[in-house]
């Protein structure tokens, strides 16, 4: 009443009273929301580029060079330009099996870049605990490496934007370990950016890692999440999910899109208005049950920008529309800033990075047949069955590795010359290889765990002289033909034992491979990325192996 009275003398005085009529007839504020994810420490453009339609012939597929800090920089000052609010956010990944320039300095350089970019928040995706919980905590806040110090060119600040983290919470406490939402305001319009990974993490990073944390359903965090939005005045909610789907079309498209993005967003409550989304290294616009879901493809190839109006009176999204857009790093100019911090970095990688590996005689692909062998795997496991095949190295017979391992192709250029950073590309991690006894039973027992998660099978590479087939019609347990494990055209024995050669990641049950807890007299070997190195020099030039080694049936 009070209130009343005070707006009636105003409106005698000049009229005020129309500001609340004008508020109800304001035009919608426009907001722009640029994505990326997975960036995996790409500072340099990766090899590949991104492989796009061709514009000429849909049928057919072209490869454009994208990616890299320096031209992404540039993007985003171009994407930003025009436009009065504007925020930049990533929904994951953005460290971890990153390329040397990165991963020698446990990524510091990469959240440096992106700070400087003006990243403001990022969902945490699986690798970013690739280190654990400590050194992703070390990222946001900064500080020196507790093992390796301050190797940097300068002391490491901790990140600019803010990880968030709705689904992870820690065992002991209950709590999440970051913030599970930020709110930012738009011309006194509020917008929620809830950030968080995949329900499967555990099953993708270490069990160490994974042992003292918690890892939520993705639809039941956010839904009950939306209560209390909701009583803070939020009515617009973007979600930054480091969880996504396969699509077949091309990177601006979304025709079949396919995967558990789309079961997640389904059970989203209605209040969700935007999904940005990661993880399966694809590139797609959206609607999925009436909402925008976007994906940003890999290694930092795509920016997308995402343009919603926002509605001054019920403070909701009204419209959403997005687009992907290519970081042509033949066309756009280089930041001068990022240059600057590469160069900085580089300086200290480049003896290590640049050291001649050997030579390949085509690329070696990281890309699986049907029964899940690729060329690249072959020769990691044949690099790792020959690190540890002496006596007193482990006596391996065999050897396997993970393909979620082999992050990159050996690409071939001019000449043929293969470096040290091309080999570390495609083994970033740093894993030791770990030789075990097995026995036969043991050794078909893992294999028949490569379909704990039918829609995605871990095909395990494997090394010369085993083999062996598996039959696609069958059940769990199944699946593998007993009578066609056979190491150098022997039938494997489920009572014999035989030393097998893994890295330390699985053999602790890493990627579901639990089988591989069993094995006995464990003998720690050389680090996997150093294991090809080594292979490297003794073999070059190198070209993929016969193959064969993985054949399915039905």
């Amino acid at each position: 009443m009070r209130t009343r009275h005070i707006l009636a003398a105003l409106a005698l005085l000049g009229g005020f009273v129309l500001a609340p009529c004008q508020a109800q007839n304001a035009s919608p504020v426009d907001l722009r929301i640029l994505a990326i994810n997975d960036f995996h420490g790409y500072l340099r453009a990766p090899p590949g580029g991104i492989r796009i339609s061709d514009p000429s012939d849909k049928t057919k597929k072209l490869v454009v060079p994208a990616g890299g800090a320096e031209h992404m920089a540039t993007l985003v000052r171009q994407l930003r330009e025009g436009h009065k609010n504007t925020i930049f956010v990533a929904a994951g990944d953005l460290i971890g099996a990153s390329p040397l320039l990165s991963a020698m300095f446990h990524d510091e350089p990469t959240i440096e870049s992106l700070s400087m970019m003006g990243l403001e928040i990022a969902s945490v995706g699986n690798h970013e605990f690739d280190e654990g919980m400590d050194e992703l905590r070390r990222m946001q806040n900064g500080g020196c490496h507790p093992t390796d110090k301050c190797r940097g060119p300068h002391p490491f600040p901790g990140a600019k934007f803010h990880y968030l983290a709705a689904s992870t919470f820690e065992k002991a406490t209950g709590k999440t370990v970051f913030p599970p939402y930020e709110i930012r305001q738009f011309e006194g319009i509020p917008v929620a950016f809830i950030g968080l990974t995949l329900k499967g993490t555990p099953t993708l990073i270490s069990p160490h890692s994974a042992a003292d944390l918690e890892f939520r359903d993705e639809a039941e965090t956010v839904n009950a999440l939306v209560p209390e939005l909701k009583a803070r005045g939020v009515e617009a909610i973007v979600v930054l999910l480091h969880e996504g789907g396969t699509p077949t079309g091309d990177y601006n498209e979304c025709p079949g899109i396919s995967g558990p993005i789309v079961d997640i967003v389904k059970k989203f409550d209605r209040a969700v208005d935007v999904v940005i989304s990661g993880h399966t290294h694809q590139a797609y616009v959206c609607d999925i049950d009436g909402r925008l879901v976007t994906s940003g493809d890999k290694y930092g190839t795509l920016v997308t920008a995402i343009d919603l109006k926002l509605d001054p009176k019920t403070r909701d999204v009204i419209s959403a529309k997005a687009e992907n857009t290519i970081v042509r790093s033949q066309t756009l100019a280089k930041d001068a800033s990022q240059t600057a911090l590469i160069d900085a970095y580089d300086k200290l990688a480049a003896p290590i990075a640049n050291r001649p590996a050997g030579s390949v005689t085509e690329t070696l692909s990281r890309v699986p047949n049907q029964a899940g062998e690729s060329a690249l795997g072959d020769i990691i496991a044949d690099a790792q069955l020959a690190a540890t095949s002496s006596p007193e190295k482990g006596g391996a017979v065999i050897a396997f590795t993970n393909p979620g391992g082999v992050r990159t192709d050996v690409a071939r250029r001019e000449g043929g010359a293969v470096t040290y950073a091309d080999l570390f590309s495609s083994q970033p991690f740093r894993n030791q290889l770990i030789t075990l006894t097995l026995t036969g039973k043991q050794i078909k027992d893992t294999l028949e765990q490569q379909w704990l998660d039918p829609k995605r099978p871990r095909i395990l590479q494997v090394s010369k002289g085993f083999a062996y087939a598996w039959d696609a019609s069958k059940g769990d347990g199944e699946r593998i033909i007993a009578g066609r494990m056979m190491l150098n055209g022997v039938p494997i024995d489920p009572a014999a034992t035989y030393r097998v050669t893994v890295n330390n990641f699985i053999s602790v049950g890493g990627d579901g491979f639990t089988m591989l807890k069993e094995g006995q007299a464990p003998l720690t070997g050389p680090y996997d990325v150093d294991a090809l190195h080594d292979y490297f020099q003794a073999n070059s030039p190198v070209g993929p192996a016969s193959g064969n080694r993985i054949q399915r049936v039905n």
